[in-house]
This record gives C-alpha cells, structure tokens and sequence, in this order.
C-alpha cells in the first residue's frame, strides 16, 4: 500500500512522545511550560522577540501563537507505530507484562497541552483520588538561607533534607496506571486522535529530497515502511531509543529460549519455568540490571512463584525517587535544566545528563520490597557483580552460571532476563541510514553527535534546513537528563510545535490579528497579564 498523498506531519511512533506531539499541535491555547521570567531568558524562545518586535512596528506580520490555532483540523497528521494501530500500545503492553500498578513521575509529568496540573485536575474531576500515592520524601520545610548559610560555615556536611516545598505536596502524589491510561485516552477524546490516525507499520527508510511528481521546488520526506510509501512535508521521530538487545558480552550462543532481554517478554516468566511452577519443582531465575525494571521484574517472579530469585547489579543499588536526582524534578524553578541550558558545549551538556541520571536506580518503596524479600529467602541481591561464565545444559535445559563474586555459588538456572534498558545511538537506527549515508563521497544531511545523541539544532530539527524533528530520548542533548520522562515528552512537544507551524508557513488572518497578538503575549509571558485579564473580562 502507497500514500502519494502529502501529509503535513508525519509522526514516527505512537507512544507518550509521539502523543504528546499530536495534542500539542491539535490545542490553540496550550498553558505554558515555563514561569515567565524563564520564558524571557531560555534561548529556545528567544527567536521569537523579533516577529513581536517587527509586528509592533508594522514591518512584518507576527508569528501565531500555536501550530494548532493556524490549521486546527486542517492539519494534515499521520501516525505510524510498529507495536499496533493505537496510541500507546507498547506502553500499554509493558506496564501489563510487568504487572506495574502506579507510574513512576509525579503529578504533573505528563502530556497535556493545556494545563499544566493537567493529569491532578482530571484526577480530582473524576473523584479518583483515591488511585494516588504520596512519593514520600520529597516534601518537606525547604531550609532557609540563613540556615544553608550556616551549615556552610561551619563545615557540616548537608544531610539528605526534602528539597520540595510543602505547597507542592499534592503535585508529589503518582498516579495509578488505570488512571494515567484513562487521562491520556481523555486527551485522545479532546482532540480527536483516535479515528484512524495511528497506523500499524514498522518505519523501514526515511528520505528528504525532491519528488518529481510532487515539486521539483520544495523538497519532502519519503517513508518507506513495511506495508507502503507514505510522504510528508515534516516528520517527527518520537522513538524510544534503539531496539533493546541483550549486551553484547551477554549474548548467548545456545539457550536462546532461556535468555530473553526484559522489553522482549510476551509472558512471565516463561512457559518452561511456569510448566516447573505448576508441578511444584524448584526454580530460579536471575535478572540482570539495577534500574527499577529489575526490581520490578524480581518482585513479580517470586509473587508468581519463583522459588528464588538471583538479582545482580554490575554496581551498587541506588535508590532515589525519579529516574534523575530531585534537584532536577521541579515545577516551576529549575536551576539545574537553567545551567543545562546555557552550558557551553555538548560536551558540557552529555557530562549534566550523565551525571543527573547516574545509571538505574530503584524507588523507594520497592527497596523496601526487595528486602522483604530477602528477609524470606526469596531474593539473592549481588551488587557490584557480573556473570562470569554462563553455560547452556540442553538436556536439563537450564543455565550453570558462575558470577564475578567467587563467594558465590548460583544453583541450575531455569532463565536469564536482561533489565538492561535500551541504547541511545541514533546513527545505528536502521530507518536513519539514509539520512545519515554518504552521497558522492560525503554524507548528504552530514550532524554531529555526543555520547551517541545527534546534535539538533534548538529548534529540535536535525538541521535547519531538514524538517525532521526529535522527540523523547534522543533529544536529551536540547531536553537535558528527563527527555526520556514524560516531561520530556511534554517539553519537547511544545518546542516542536512552534518549529512545525514555521516549517508550515501558517498565515494569519487579518481579523483576529490583535486577539492572537494578546494570545500570544499571554501565554510566552509578555507585557501585562493584567492588561489581558481586564480585556477578557
């Protein structure tokens, strides 16, 4: 199947970004990311001033105030995802496979475009507090300065206080994954997103060039996928990072049936060792990892009757609420994405997102699982250890496995699971090879890359002159560390949008003119809010 159509936007992937993107651009009024002074200072929106400047004089016409507002259902959107032809369907499968009952980020990560406390109002409106549960930990009296001071000068190391003000307590609250899926099939709803916009077809080859029999004078992108051609004037990679794949040292010659990378799992655990469960022999498991997954996955082995499970950690456990420290988790003042922003390379940049990510950790609550379990005998937790050896029996089909720990002895093991997360190399994307090759000698839409992340520009484009936005993971070089998070998600799509209703060429009518003016000037934080509340009341 052929679409020789042209789509405005093409968005590659179906997930919480590629969502988060599709609303964006589908709200005329989307609530601001940013308090005001911080929409004045960060660079990303700094490109703007001069069409305000331009229009108050009269040389040129402003830009409008979101993608939406100028095409609203005229926008022209295509969907494509390899998982299935719905929005969020692999979200959706993981969080079932691995039995998760409440999501990690707090209140307000998500992806609604039009109000910041989005997903709590919603809450609340549907009397359904009772889904919430409190991150303990966070909230507490901040210190003053005075007292900061005071602990400097006399040299005591700070203890590990609750950074968060006690005013944000109800923001520190996650939500249940029943309700997260019913908020994001509400926004599905509000913008109309369901009816056939998402297709089931996995992205094969994406190129950017002249079409013959579309324009010899515009360019414009060709995806090739599994099931057809489709063309668009922008696309949006909204992927998750690479294919997930077991480590390369850890990839298994035989037993490939026993060995099995956690995003690769359609049931656990597996019919072999289930097969052992229901006939009430011993059985034993290791996973690999030490993020949240890992302990996830060791919790849900032994409720689902494991016999012991073996958990090891190339390093120590680390336990912190989020995925990045609690500095960076902030709603309206944030420092550090402030410092991240403004660094003076992407050098600079890659050692912020290194440094505030720090390699997986677990939350709170599921340390205490963890020992809970260890207390019973159920779980083994290895830290600082790997496998040394591993050895496939095929008779007895299970795994002798001898770890880096010589004080250590690991019985027959029936599996091995990887929660080993997933890489961040765009240049390996086999879609991205055309884009990425050599044309005559040299690469044809040639870009720098950091720690495998490419280098777009601040407008989230893989350059200026080719519309192809990134969303999610990838963007962490222009997000900073929580790019891979909801907020991410959420962030992204707002940076995005403004891009794409330039690439677009959206055009203002001459009647609502001073009505998006003050649109405008509200929402990016210019001239007097007070002004605009007096001229709506």
């Amino acid at each position: 199947m052929s679409d020789l159509r042209v789509h405005d936007v093409l968005i590659v992937g179906a997930g919480p970004c590629g969502l988060a993107v599709a609303a964006r651009l589908s709200e005329p009024m989307p609530a601001a990311n940013f308090s005001d002074d911080e929409h004045q200072r960060y660079h990303w929106i700094r490109r703007h001033k001069p069409s305000i400047k331009n229009y108050k004089s009269g040389l040129e016409k402003r830009r409008k105030s979101s993608a939406a507002s100028s095409r609203g259902a005229e926008l022209d959107l295509l969907v494509l995802d390899a998982t299935d032809n719905r929005w969020m369907a692999r979200w959706d499968h993981l969080f079932k496979t691995f039995a998760i009952s409440h999501l990690r980020s707090p209140m307000f990560f998500h992806v609604d475009p039009a109000e910041r406390d989005g997903l709590l109002s919603y809450t609340y409106r549907n009397d359904r507090g009772n889904e919430l549960t409190e991150l303990r930990g966070c909230v507490g009296k901040e210190l003053s300065k005075h007292q900061r001071k005071k602990r400097e000068r006399s040299g005591r190391i700070p203890r590990t206080e609750p950074t968060v003000d006690e005013r944000d307590r109800n923001d520190y609250f996650v939500p249940s994954t029943p309700l997260f899926a019913s908020h994001c099939g509400c926004l599905m709803d509000r913008y109309g997103l369901r009816s056939n916009m998402v297709s089931h077809e996995r992205v094969e080859d994406i190129r950017f060039g002249y079409a013959e029999d579309v324009s010899e004078v515009d360019k414009i992108f060709t995806i090739r996928t599994d099931k057809g051609v489709h063309r668009a004037k922008v696309v949006v990679l909204a992927v998750g990072g690479n294919p997930p794949h077991i480590p390369e040292a850890d990839v298994p010659t035989e037993g490939l049936e026993a060995a099995t990378h956690a995003m690769h799992i359609k049931e656990f655990p597996a019919s072999p060792v289930r097969a052992k469960i229901g006939a009430k022999l011993q059985t034993n498991i290791v996973v690999i990892g030490g993020g949240l997954t890992s302990a996830q996955l060791a919790d849900l082995a032994i409720r689902r009757g494991v016999s012991k499970v073996w958990l090891l950690m190339r390093g120590p456990l680390k336990v912190k609420p989020f995925d990045v420290g609690l500095e960076w988790v902030g709603k309206f003042r944030n420092f550090e994405q402030a410092a991240f922003w403004t660094s003076n390379s992407v050098e600079e940049r890659w050692e912020k997102i290194m440094a505030a990510r720090n390699g997986g950790s677990i939350t709170p609550p599921y340390k205490k699982v963890l020992e809970r379990h260890i207390s019973t005998g159920r779980l083994c937790l290895l830290q600082n250890t790997t496998i040394k050896e591993k050895h496939w029996d095929k008779f007895s089909k299970t795994w002798a496995v001898s770890v880096s720990d010589d004080s250590q002895t690991l019985p027959r093991i029936d599996h091995i699971y990887f929660a080993t997360g997933v890489k961040s190399d765009f240049e390996c994307l086999p879609f991205l090879q055309s884009i990425c090759s050599e044309y005559r000698g040299s690469p044809e839409y040639p870009i720098e890359s950091c720690g495998g992340l490419p280098c777009i520009t601040e407008n989230m484009a893989w350059r200026d002159d080719v519309p192809l936005f990134i969303a999610g993971r990838l963007a962490a070089l222009q997000l900073g560390p929580g790019a891979p998070n909801l907020i991410g998600a959420r962030i992204g799509a707002e940076r995005i949008a403004w891009s794409i209703q330039d690439v677009l060429g959206a055009k203002e009518s001459g009647n609502d003119t001073d009505t998006k003016k003050r649109e405008f000037d509200y929402l990016t934080g210019r001239g007097s809010r007070y002004d605009a509340l007096a001229e709506a009341a």
